[in-house]
């Protein structure tokens, strides 16, 4: 009798660890695509979505990767509707540029998930029920780089000239950048209403020839301080920055940690940057989504109180920037948090 109960027990055991072995050869990872209509190598925009989708694949071991789509138009709606028709659960995508094209393709694949950032669809036109939006208040941010981009250009800084004018390169006249610029300048006038923002248009965001002429052109109109609002064609603006030896901020990336091994020089010019934490975003969006969290069918805008958007506080930042200063944009985030501050935005 004691034989059969063993014999039973065993029987059990053998079952439970086959069927837990089919169970387990059974699961699916989460499959994630990530497309950009551009490439990588801008040390900000693009780069900092693609270091969240390694962050994803690191934490979670998700199965990731990322296409590089170029700059071609033409070519991105074949890309995205291939990805789209392919073994991927979830389908990542970034800039207005795609609004148009993830609308079209996503409701014509309703058993996808589709996640498009910096930016929304437009869920009035329907069958947009498997799509999330991920907005970010850049003009938050921009507010705090402005405020402190007025107190470099008043300051007795060794850079700082006696002429109270900043700069702002924007990679296109589009109303995401518009709305970083509308921010930044209404921060400069918080502290001091007679700082001069100079204002640039690249017209396009993979030219930094072109984004290094027009800031030259700034500093030499007196500018002693710019902030880069251009990806690609914002490196530029950080090559001008060493040359005329001025003041750089840069953007949506730690872009002084990104330089401070390959280029010390270029680094030690950027006093900061305004962070558009697209890595973050990313990453927090995937997170929610395994917990099941994760709203789709709407836009979420992400600021200060979200951990969207900031200023990044590294070793540079902290040497360059006197302590006064600091608490000066410490004090201002959180009259914004607060709501004592308003910034304007064009949306």
């Amino acid at each position: 009798m004691k034989k059969n109960v063993l014999w039973l027990v065993i029987l059990v055991l053998v079952l439970s660890v086959s069927l837990s072995s089919v169970v387990l050869a059974g699961e699916k990872s989460l499959k994630i695509i990530h497309y950009v209509n551009g490439t990588l190598g801008d040390k900000s925009f693009f780069d900092s979505a693609h270091r969240g989708l390694e962050m994803v694949i690191k934490e979670f071991g998700v199965i990731g990767r990322t296409i590089e789509g170029g700059y071609d138009p033409a070519a991105w709606e074949p890309d995205i509707q291939q990805l789209s028709e392919g073994d991927w659960d979830i389908v990542i995508i970034g800039t207005w540029q795609l609004v148009e094209i993830t609308e079209k393709i996503a409701s014509q694949h309703p058993e996808k998930k589709f996640i498009i950032y910096d930016t929304t669809v437009d869920y009035s036109k329907g069958n947009l029920e498997n799509v999330y939006s991920i907005l970010y208040k850049q003009n938050e941010g921009s507010f705090l780089v402005g405020a402190l981009a007025a107190l470099v250009t008043s300051s007795n800084l060794p850079l700082a000239n006696p002429e109270k004018t900043i700069g702002f390169l924007g990679g296109m006249d589009i109303p995401v950048i518009v709305d970083f610029k509308v921010g930044y300048i209404q921060g400069a006038h918080y502290i001091d209403p007679e700082v001069n923002v100079l204002v640039s248009y690249v017209g396009a965001f993979n030219d930094p020839a072109k984004g290094k002429e027009l800031v030259l052109a700034q500093y030499d109109q007196g500018a002693d301080i710019s902030f880069n609002v251009a990806a690609e064609s914002g490196l530029g603006l950080l090559g001008a920055a060493k040359e005329k030896k001025r003041y750089a901020i840069g953007v949506d990336s730690d872009q002084f940690l990104l330089f401070k091994d390959s280029d010390p020089e270029k680094a030690s010019y950027i006093v900061t940057s305004m962070m558009k934490n697209v890595d973050n975003s990313i990453y927090r969006a995937i997170d929610l989504y395994l917990k099941g969290e994760l709203k789709f069918g709407v836009a979420e805008g992400l600021g200060i109180e979200e951990g969207g958007v900031g200023v990044a506080d590294n070793e540079n930042f902290k040497e360059l920037i006197p302590e006064d200063f600091r608490e000066k944009i410490k004090e201002i985030e959180e009259k914004i948090l607060a709501g004592e501050i308003v910034v304007d935005t064009v949306f």
